[in-house]
Order: structure tokens, then sequence, then C-alpha cells
């Protein structure tokens, strides 16, 4: 199991829940910019440290590159939130959010689309793979029976 991934799932409950706050006074329908700030605010009025645009340097084999990607919301460094406000979350927008927890090794994913008329219609759960599963157990070492 991921180090992180108990906090991710216990702070994506409290992101959900701010989310579905943030929809009930605004609404659907507004651009994503203002449900980013509304929800870092929630967000921090209860108690949790959000961190919006994070800029997250690219690396490939050693170099660096001069571009950097920005993660909508970040929380605790375990909790990425993608935030769109779309007819329809496509397959393109989870293989994004995916490829930003690869990054910031982050086991566990939200996307949220502010566009549905009822918020958890539009909320995506996604898991970095393995991150939720138990350690292998090793195999215990096999003793040999030898005749003598």
């Amino acid at each position: 199991m991921h180090p992180r991934f108990q906090r991710a799932n216990e702070l994506s409950r409290a992101a959900i829940g701010a989310a579905i706050e943030v929809h009930r006074l605004k609404g659907p329908g507004l651009i994503e910019s203002i449900y980013e700030k509304c929800l870092v605010r929630e967000l921090e009025l209860q108690g949790v440290s959000a961190q919006r645009q994070r800029r997250v340097p690219v690396e490939y084999k050693g170099l660096v590159f001069d571009e950097s990607i920005r993660i909508d919301i970040s929380i605790e460094d375990c909790l990425i939130l993608e935030l769109k406000v779309v007819e329809k979350v496509l397959p393109i927008h989870k293989a994004q959010l995916l490829s930003y927890m690869k990054l910031l090794d982050a086991p566990l994913g939200l996307i949220i689309n502010f566009h549905s008329l009822r918020l958890v219609d539009g909320v995506h759960r996604l898991i970095l793979e393995g991150a939720d599963a138990p350690p292998k157990l090793r195999e215990a070492p096999r003793e040999y029976l030898t005749s003598s």
C-alpha cells in the first residue's frame, strides 16, 4: 500500500464535501478558476491545507524542462484535484490526472466536474496503480527434508 494512501483517502472525503458546499452555493456553469478559488477557501475553512496552481517540473532521463505543469489543487502532497467545467469528463481527462499523479507520486486523485447539476455525479476517483493494495507477503523460505 502506498504510504500516503490512507491520508489521501481521508482527505478525499473532505475535498468532496468542500466541493459539494461550493457547488451548493455557486451552482453549475461558472468558470473553473472561480471554483478553484472557492474550493481552496472552503478547504482552508475546514482546516485542510491546499495549494492551487502548483507548478511541477517535468524531468525526463535527467533533463528537467523549463516548462512545468500546473496542478489545479494539491492537498498535502498526497491528493490531486483536477477541476473541470465540461459537459462530459472524457478518458483524456482521466489520463491527464493519472499522469499528474505519477509525476507527484500521489496515490489518489479526483476529477470534479462543476458543470454537473448534482456534483456527486461529476466526481471521478482515480487511484494510482497498486496504491491501495496491501503489501505482498513474502513467501516464507521452504524447509527441505533430506533423508539420511
